[in-house]
């Protein structure tokens, strides 16, 4: 066993241990439960089972000896595991499709969320008693945190879990209870976050084709085994597993029984690493079309829906962002730029506090998130260029008003910008802007950016290219498709596409039964799960690189290189 750190993504730095380590080989990455650390995995990574693997397994944030504090936001583990993998490419060589996750408890929703959000192409994961739903026995106990929370922030509880609730060994309690690196501590917050984020996945799981075992302990009293049922049944691959294990406790690894576990785990990893491939294709998500058509059919447009649509007509003008969306769309550029200032304004005081509602609703919170995570892959992308001594060429192929746009451009002045967009309104907005700021180098064009003829029209040749929020409100994929083609068949060579995911979104039924679009019709959305948005920039040969994402799971950026070994 040997051990080292990794720089993740906020700079901080993991603590990781390393097993059997040969290159070329197959590898698992171990996840472990909440409360423990990575060095109390060593039973299962040395095992004679998994000898012909390398073994990788890190310290959970605030735990073992990962000296970075624990986080409130569950995302952030979800994005530790995520550069842990980019880390093991770079420094070992390791290929997402090489690997296949173990996780225990918490860390297996940690592991459901990152093949959810991220969408990565690894070989499988076995889920043990995964904590998507936590027992916390007390009735009310989660309301009563939640209220906790607001009243102290940074709030600390303790777990109620005992060793003797988590195997029936003798040797492993006493192993447990007599560990200086374990922790009794638990961050409130997060506790309630881990709450959503289990619902969610567990509610959108047809969104994930990940090859998974799931391993249930008949006798948990920690989680509820319902919803690893439920999670296993909506998942979207042929290759799936439910098991119960007759008279087990929560913590599966740790359990007399464990060899057993350790067969199964490893026969289901060779069936993964066995399995072909699926092709790349323009194949759109079933379940995402089923949702798609329901909203289309008023399923589910319930009374309260109708009356805040009434209500919208009767008042809604009178905050400012709200009359920009019923005049423009609330999908409109105008609607998106009002957004991003987020300055609350209305009429008669209670215009301004329904304003101030409205920007602070979840999806502008995530579309303002987006933005920064936009800027954020452009000027990476801009400093790799200026150190190749590469010319700046920025393409946004349905650019609306030019917004963060201007900013990359003040920041930036040398770069060449062609903002294309198909609402000459969204335009003229953009143009005073250009000539208020004296800007050069930057210029709008008008056309249609899913018509193929639109890229020799253009008469640019981009080296970075944004498609951001377009796809999102065109479920077509052929569509989609075309709107790559181009911007592909124009580019320079090692050129970059910067897109905008939404793979989840909490509120879609309310976006299409209570707002209108720009073109004063129902605002409906077929969302794309990461992996189908990842697949059709693969099918025209965008390789995902990178990819940020909001806390709350809404809203993806995705960095990929065009024509890029695969």
């Amino acid at each position: 066993m040997n051990n080292g750190h990794f720089k993740t993504f906020d700079g901080s730095e993991i603590f990781y241990r390393k097993w059997n380590f040969r290159p070329n080989q197959k590898s698992i990455i171990i996840i472990h439960r909440g409360h423990e650390h990575s060095e109390r995995l060593n039973d299962i990574a040395t095992s004679e089972q998994f000898s012909g693997y390398n073994i990788f397994a890190f310290d959970l944030r605030g735990h073992g000896h990962t000296k970075t504090q624990t986080s409130s936001v569950f995302m952030d583990y979800v994005r530790d595991l995520d550069y842990f993998s980019k880390f093991l490419k770079s420094e070992y060589e390791v290929k997402i499709s090489d690997i296949f996750v173990i996780a225990n408890s918490i860390g297996g929703v940690v592991s459901a969320a990152w093949v959810h959000d991220f969408a990565p192409q690894i070989a499988g994961m076995a889920l043990l008693a995964p904590a998507f739903r936590i027992n916390l026995i007390v009735p009310l106990a989660n309301e009563m945190i939640t209220l906790g929370t607001k009243l102290k922030k940074g709030l600390i509880i303790k777990s109620y879990v005992k060793s003797k609730m988590l195997t029936h060994d003798p040797e492993q309690q006493k192993a447990y209870d007599t560990d200086s690196l374990i922790t009794r501590s638990i961050d409130a917050e997060l506790l309630i976050d881990l709450a959503k984020a289990g619902k969610r996945l567990v509610d959108d799981a047809e969104a994930i084709d990940t090859p998974t075992l799931i391993l249930s302990a008949e006798k948990d009293a920690v989680v509820f085994n319902k919803d690893q049922k439920m999670f296993h049944d909506k998942l979207d691959t042929d290759l799936k597993k439910l098991e119960v294990l007759p008279d087990f406790f929560h913590g599966i690894l740790f359990e007399t029984g464990k060899e057993l576990v350790y067969n199964k785990i490893k026969d289901f990893a060779e069936q993964c690493f066995a399995k072909t491939p699926k092709q790349i294709s323009l194949a759109q998500d079933t379940f995402s079309v089923k949702e798609y058509k329901d909203l289309e059919n008023n399923v589910g447009n319930n009374l309260n829906f109708k009356f805040q649509k009434w209500s919208l007509s009767r008042i809604g003008k009178i905050s400012n962002g709200m009359a920009i969306g019923l005049k423009h769309g609330f999908d409109s550029g105008a609607s998106l730029d009002y957004v991003y200032h987020n300055q609350p304004a209305g009429k008669l005081g209670f215009g301004k506090m329904m304003d101030k509602n409205y920007l602070e609703a979840i999806g502008w919170t995530g579309i303002r998130i987006r933005k920064q995570h936009l800027i954020q892959l452009i000027e990476q992308k801009i400093e790799s260029l200026k150190k190749e001594g590469r010319t700046v060429k920025i393409l946004d192929i349905a650019g609306g008003t030019g917004n963060y746009l201007f900013d990359i451009k003040a920041k930036y002045p040398d770069a060449e910008i062609v903002i294309n967009e198909f609402v000459k309104a969204n335009i003229e907005i953009g143009e005073k802007v250009i000539k208020e700021k004296k800007f050069s180098n930057i210029r709008f064009t008008n056309y249609d950016c899913f018509d193929p003829e639109t890229y020799r029209k253009i008469d640019f040749q981009p080296n970075i290219t944004i498609i951001s929020g377009i796809l999102e409100l065109f479920g077509d994929n052929e569509m989609a498709s075309q709107a790559i083609k181009g911007v592909t068949g124009i580019s320079e060579e090692n050129a970059s596409v910067i897109y905008t995911g939404q793979p989840w979104h909490p509120q879609l039924k309310m976006i299409a039964y209570v707002l209108n679009n720009h073109q004063n019709k129902d605002w409906i959305m077929r969302r794309r799960s990461q992996k189908e948005l990842d697949r059709v920039m693969a099918f025209n040969q965008v390789s995902k690189e990178n990819m940020l994402i909001d806390d709350f799971g809404i809203f993806t950026v995705s960095s990929g290189k065009i024509n890029s070994e695969k």
